[in-house]
């Protein structure tokens, strides 16, 4: 399928409001030109005794029917391109979110921090300037530029040529001058800006550590230094910004100089009237204005380019997302998996089957998880267990069809779980080691699960998860807010309170992606026990590097470089594998001598 591209779309949607937008940009510069041409023949006119008082009015309604014409035009012009760019920003930030959001669960590994805030922050509003500032201007620019020197042309066709070529110097030959000396320098300070942008997010999230260490002076000298290297790259272009502008004000002075010497010979001649060497050479400056914002409109072009690239990237990267592009391509599975969908919700029964899925990141490299055979009917619960990289995150991430097996299948009542697409938050709830909470009330918090629940409904989702003590210990109980990223609370509290969510979200299947790690073992047990008991009827895959809370389990799975290397309950484990009874015993090893002395 062919990718739309950032700028045509809007091109064929707003085709008629843009063509609006460049006449009123070419009627404003008309406006002002015959604003300041009246304008010099009326000084002019002035200066000597007119013959008829007419030959005086009618260039004083002239200059007072261009200027107050100017000034609206400039107005409407200005609205109605805010207008339209306004809108297209919306739909730009909408379609970027629209990619961004199929790879929530990727962007941490496929993106730095620091460039998503770029796309977020920077890159959509160089794309509303790809409008307002290069593209309008350089189109009325050479609609100007035709006008003048076909109006010249009909007084003298050789000076209108000689004029030509002074305005080329400013439309065309300063502009790629400028971006050839500078196209280099943009593109180095978009990208260290992205650097700084990289490594000031970097350094906010780890801050605590910063000052652990006692090297907050030296981030500080290291960034201050960034910040020097982009302030000199961005010296030097204003430099040269500033020369551009000297050479430009310089051709218009040339334009104005051989302006008044040809208005001198033609009046000398008898061709004009001399009342109008002033309007010939006043209306340069009205026409000079369009031309002198193409230079640094064309030398910007490299920053678009870079924004584009970097966007383009990402959506490449939602591209090569399988979940996104199996779910986008075939309709007809789609539209099964939503009808799906509705019957699962509706009857609260959800099975997930994995039958020889295996999966891999690209081509020629390792395989993250091979062979897998996972049936798990509703209310089964089940904990996958490994080493960090054993392909537990990749198991999940297929059972909630955010990617599709390279090979095998996994489906949910017989439907491709990537199919499903949006609608896998109706199925599939998830709980990991680090909810974020949002700076709004508890209850807001709770609500995330379902916007639409009563207020009756949250507080049942909070005494499912034992919130009852935390809240009657608030001071506005569930309307309390939680401060930024839940910070009012302790670790046990946040779980508590996104378990609360996830409750509220009733969703037939659950998954838990290490809930409890970093929880004290008291804290661990007691929400492992608010979590069994409140989803006593819910499919459970609980992911866990511990074995606190296994025996609860229908069956547990050991995960090894991305293969199962053990299954089975946790008594049968513990009878036969004697790997299994060594990590038991490592990890409880009061209960195993408790189960050792009972035999």
């Amino acid at each position: 399928m062919k990718r739309e591209g950032w700028f045509a779309p809007y091109f064929n949607s707003y085709f008629w409001r843009f063509l609006l937008i460049i006449v009123l940009g070419a009627l404003t510069i008309f406006s002002a030109s015959s604003l300041m041409y009246t304008s010099g023949f009326l000084i002019s006119k002035a200066s000597i005794p007119p013959e008829n008082i007419l030959m005086i009015y009618v260039p004083i309604v002239g200059v007072r029917t261009f200027g107050t014409s100017r000034a609206v035009i400039h107005y409407v012009e200005r609205l109605v391109s805010h207008d339209t760019i306004l809108r297209i920003l919306s739909k730009m930030r909408i379609r970027l979110y629209n990619i961004l959001e199929p790879q929530a669960l990727f962007l941490s590994s496929r993106f730095r921090t620091g460039d998503i805030l770029g796309m977020l922050a920077d890159d959509i509003e160089y794309l509303q300037n790809v409008y307002l500032r290069t593209v309008f201007p350089s189109i009325i620019a050479l609609l100007i530029y035709a006008a003048a020197i076909i109006s010249l042309g009909t007084f003298d066709v050789v000076f209108a040529l000689l004029m030509g070529l002074y305005m080329l110097v400013l439309v065309i030959v300063l502009p790629l001058i400028s971006l050839l000396l500078t196209q280099s320098r943009q593109r180095m300070v978009k990208q260290e800006r992205n650097r700084l942008y990289q490594k000031l997010t970097d350094a906010v999230l780890g801050m605590g550590d910063w000052i652990i260490s006692g090297r907050q002076s030296q981030f500080v000298a290291s960034y201050e230094a960034d910040e020097r290297l982009v302030a000199r790259t961005d010296g030097a272009l204003r430099r040269w910004a500033r020369a551009r502008m000297f050479i430009g004000q310089a051709v218009v002075g040339i334009a104005v100089v051989s302006i008044i010497y040809w208005a001198a010979g033609e009046y000398q001649s008898g061709a004009i009237a001399g009342t109008l060497i002033a309007a010939f050479v006043l209306v340069v400056f009205p026409v000079a204005d369009a031309f002198l914002p193409v230079s640094e409109a064309v030398e910007k072009i490299p920053q678009y380019r870079n924004s584009l690239e970097r966007l383009n990237g990402v959506e490449e990267a939602k591209g090569a997302t399988p979940g996104a592009e199996a779910a986008a391509s075939n309709a007809e599975t789609a539209a099964l998996a939503k009808t799906a969908a509705g019957k699962i919700q509706a009857t609260r029964q959800a099975h997930i089957q994995l039958k020889n899925t295996g999966y891999r990141y690209a081509s020629g490299e390792d395989w993250s998880i091979q062979d897998l055979n996972l049936d798990i009917p509703q209310g089964r619960k089940i904990a996958i267990i490994g080493r960090s990289g054993a392909g537990k995150s990749t198991l999940l991430k297929v059972i909630q069809g955010v990617i599709t097996p390279s090979v095998g299948s996994a489906v949910i009542n017989g439907i491709a779980a990537s199919a499903y697409g949006e609608d896998i938050p109706k199925l599939i709830a998830v709980l990991n080691q680090s909810p974020h909470l949002f700076d709004t009330t508890v209850a807001n918090n709770i609500r995330l699960g379902k916007p639409d629940a009563s207020d009756e409904e949250v507080k049942q989702a909070g005494k499912l998860a034992q919130l009852d003590d935390l809240i009657s210990s608030l001071p506005e109980g569930y309307d309390t807010p939680v401060r930024e990223a839940g910070q009012r609370f302790s670790g046990g509290e946040r779980q508590r309170i996104a378990l609360a969510r996830i409750l509220l979200q009733n969703t037939p299947a659950v998954v838990l992606d290490e809930p409890t790690v970093g929880l004290d073992p008291r804290t661990e047990r007691e929400l492992l026990a608010t979590m069994f008991t409140a989803m006593a009827d819910k499919t459970l895959i609980w992911v866990t590097h511990h074995l606190v809370g296994a025996e609860q389990m229908d069956e547990v799975v050991f995960m090894e470089n991305g293969t199962v290397e053990m299954r089975g309950t946790h008594a049968e484990l513990l009878s036969r594998e004697a790997r299994y009874r060594r990590l038991y015993e490592l990890d409880r090893p009061a209960g195993f001598l408790a189960k050792q002395d009972g035999k």
